[in-house]
């Protein structure tokens, strides 16, 4: 995947890299850029960890290559700092599928929930919420809420179904879930899976719980069709640790974005990562 068929590709990156260091600016990107954009970047990770980097740069300019709530986050986390969209109009799906009014009119159903939402929310949802998580701790910031408050606190979690009803799975508990969704992770399914299984016995499986066929994965493995060993839920820095410590010649079948590819590969040169 690339994304110009152009000889100077090169050249254009040393022209950004030059001109970032002119106004004092330093540029991220997410993972899931394509590589071109990923390899002129000074950080690539994933959206928390990218603002997170952000907040501790000398830099006062940050050019964040990443959806507009991506850019929300950083600037939050960076007030005094100045955060540049290169797109104004990149959006993400799942951070378009709850608004602030339907968050208040959400919680004026259920007077007294505790408010869970994850990271990829806009910064009108974020300041409507008790919880604000990531995948990688949603699990983690449950069952704290629930040893808190007790196990009879109603919990409104969103906007992801998927990522909601990895929670659930894992802790046992019911929670209200919000019906939104990332389009490109609600089309990886279940029978991708399977077949991806029949083309690569043995691999090891990356699974972002965004993804629709997370549940499924889960259930395969308490049947035993597949490996527990071998089944990893993972936000996409928990991939590059992956990545970081696989075996040499190892397969692992990734189910993410594809642009998820290019920071694997380049992590775990000698691992075959493909998408599911």
């Amino acid at each position: 995947m690339t994304l110009l068929q152009l000889d100077n590709i090169p050249t254009m990156q040393a022209e950004v890299r030059a001109l970032a260091a002119e106004r004092g600016a330093v540029i991220l990107a997410h993972n899931y850029q394509l590589p071109e954009i990923q390899d002129v970047a000074h950080y690539v990770g994933d959206s928390l960890g990218l603002s997170i980097k952000a907040a501790a740069a000398s830099e006062d300019v940050i050019a964040f290559c990443g959806v507009h709530f991506m850019a929300e986050t950083a600037a939050i986390l960076s007030p005094e700092k100045t955060v540049l969209l290169p797109d104004p109009d990149a959006g993400c799906s799942l951070a378009d599928s709850i608004t602030a009014d339907q968050l208040r009119a959400w919680k004026a159903k259920h007077p007294g929930a505790v408010v869970v939402m994850y990271v990829n929310t806009t910064a009108a949802v974020k300041a409507e919420t008790d919880y604000c998580v990531t995948s990688s701790n949603a699990v983690a910031v449950v069952e704290h809420i629930y040893r808190e408050h007790g196990a009879g606190t109603e919990i409104l979690f969103g906007p992801d179904m998927f990522l909601g009803a990895y929670v659930e799975k894992v802790t046992g508990r019911t929670m209200h879930v919000w019906d939104g969704e990332c389009h490109v992770h609600a089309g990886i399914r279940p029978s991708d899976i399977a077949e991806m299984r029949a083309e690569h016995p043995g691999a090891d499986f990356l699974i972002h719980p965004e993804c629709g066929c997370s549940t499924s994965v889960m259930e395969y493995v308490a049947a035993g069709d597949v490996a527990p060993e071998g089944v990893h839920m993972l936000s996409t820095g928990g991939m590059m640790d992956y990545a970081r410590n696989a075996r040499p010649g190892s397969t692992a079948i990734m189910a993410t974005e594809v642009g998820m590819l290019h920071p694997l590969r380049m992590a775990a040169p000698d691992v075959d990562f493909v998408a599911a």
